[in-house]
């Protein structure tokens, strides 16, 4: 069962705070000259328009949430308090999403960088802590904007190890952000999606093998894999080959073709060592699966002499509004477009489950990925109202998240549980290694062969991870 989060309270909490925000400005305004050279602020003011071009100062901390513009116009978004959360992701769409979202924008302030400062993009990773922030305070159609001073007093959010989850078979999740080799043998660049060159491509499958390797998991749900068949010049069996030179140790699920025709698919990738597949793997390839969301991927295995378990990896359709038409337009309820696609295919996706797929004949089923969906939106709300276990929930100590978007945090990415397994779980994990870190640090894309190599923005999309006890004592 999910519990609605206490929006509206919050929203009234911080509409006070506006509201003295603006009382205490409406009286350094009106203070002799000599006083008004710099403006304290405390809280958010209901208008900053009475503040549009005064020298402004911020005397409480303010948080990074979003770095999305720092390569763009050496901008970040900070907020008063805590950092932006996605509105959908601890609140209902409709009413309530509407309140948080509103919230957000009362507590935003856009920050302009010193140019000395935005030449540092990591030291703006997400959750940063910025005090005394001081400059002269700006408004356009975008909203306020701080042109700082300098950045003398930032705290840098550090980056955090690789997590370990307890368990005895661990299952991870990662989005590869369009893993494309070009031809396979050094040629056909710039690809479609991915990257523009090959030094492009090796830097990012570097920093893919370094996640992977440092999550240490038994079998990964991969997304955004170039969709180029299973023989050695693919790009999944190169990712494995560069993942494990010798071929000791990682295989990869061979469906053959596909799964479905989409430019990229959803793939399975598993340590031989630890575990072991069963049966043959299985796909989905009809209804709103194929056109629209990717085909889901289907392997069962088996550790040592343990219960079998089905590993299905998914990737539902995203949140872009191109060729939406009717019940797939936005409704305005904060769930974007193609939210009817995404909640028919969990539906199916759980339908097709049922009938066991894999022919495994075991009840014990994580389906991983990115669903395009935030917590509380219809598609993973259809799963936990069926009884599925949500295993990312407590993860991040109850404030879970690995995407930024718009300066937001929240999961697009789950680790849904069947009610057979969600019982099983020991312990979770996110690995925010990419979705904190600025886009423009790294690019998957970039013609630069000047990458870093380890795990620090693979993606936009956070590693998640989780431990299962299968055996039952």
């Amino acid at each position: 069962m999910i519990h609605k989060a206490p929006v509206l309270p919050a929203l009234s909490m911080l509409l006070a705070l506006a509201l003295a925000g603006c009382a205490a400005s409406t009286a350094m305004r009106d203070a002799p000259a000599d006083v008004q050279a710099v403006v304290e602020i405390a809280t958010p003011p209901a208008d900053w328009q009475v503040h549009d071009g005064q020298r402004v100062r911020i005397t409480v901390p303010l948080v990074v949430s979003g770095n999305h513009r720092l390569g763009r116009d050496d901008s970040v978004v900070a907020a008063f308090g805590d950092r932006l959360r996605t509105p959908t992701e601890i609140a209902l769409p409709g009413a309530e999403a509407a309140a948080l979202a509103a919230a957000n924008r009362v507590r935003s302030l856009t920050l302009v960088l010193p140019e000395k400062a935005a030449g540092h993009p990591r030291t703006w990773r997400g959750g940063g802590v910025l005090e005394g922030a001081e400059g002269e305070l700006r408004l356009d159609a975008d909203g306020p904007r701080l042109h700082l001073r300098d950045v003398e007093v930032l705290q840098p959010a550090a980056r955090p190890a690789a997590p370990t989850v307890a368990g005895e078979v661990r299952l991870a999740s990662l989005n590869l952000q369009n893993l494309f080799n070009g031809d396979g043998r050094g040629g056909g660049f710039p690809t479609e999606r991915g990257a523009r060159s090959p030094a492009g491509y090796q830097a990012q499958l570097a920093r893919l093998v370094a996640t992977l390797s440092s999550l240490d998991a038994d079998v990964v749900a991969l997304l955004e894999l170039e969709n180029d068949g299973y023989d050695a010049d693919s790009s999944l069996a190169q990712l494995v080959a560069a993942l494990d030179p010798q071929g000791l140790r990682w295989r990869f699920v061979d469906a053959g073709n596909g799964p479905g025709d989409n430019p990229i698919r959803v793939g399975i990738v598993y340590r031989a060592d630890r575990v072991a597949p069963l049966g043959r793997p299985a796909t989905l390839e009809a209804g709103t699966f194929g056109p629209l969301s990717r085909a889901p991927l289907a392997q069962a295995f088996r550790a040592g002499n343990g219960p079998a378990f089905v590993v299905v990896a998914n990737h539902f359709k995203s949140k872009g509004c191109r060729d939406a038409a009717g019940a797939d337009l936005d409704q305005g309820d904060g769930q974007a477009c193609f939210n009817a696609t995404r909640r028919a295919s969990g539906e199916a996706l759980r339908d097709w489950l049922a009938g066991d797929p894999t022919a495994s004949g075991s009840d014990l089923v994580a389906v991983l990925g990115d669903l395009n969906a935030y917590a509380m939106e219809d598609p993973v709300r259809g799963f936990i109202d069926s009884g599925w276990h949500d295993a990312l929930a407590d993860a991040d100590g109850g404030r879970p998240y690995t995407y930024v978007y718009d300066a937001q945090a929240g999961r697009l990415d789950h680790v849904l549980l069947s009610p057979a397994l969600g019982g099983r779980l020991q312990d979770a994990a996110i690995w925010h290694s990419n979705a904190d870190e600025a886009a423009n640090v790294v690019d998957p894309a970039a013609n630069d062969d000047e990458f870093p190599t380890g795990p620090w923005r693979a993606s936009d999309h956070d590693p998640s991870l989780v431990g299962l006890r299968l055996r039952t004592r």
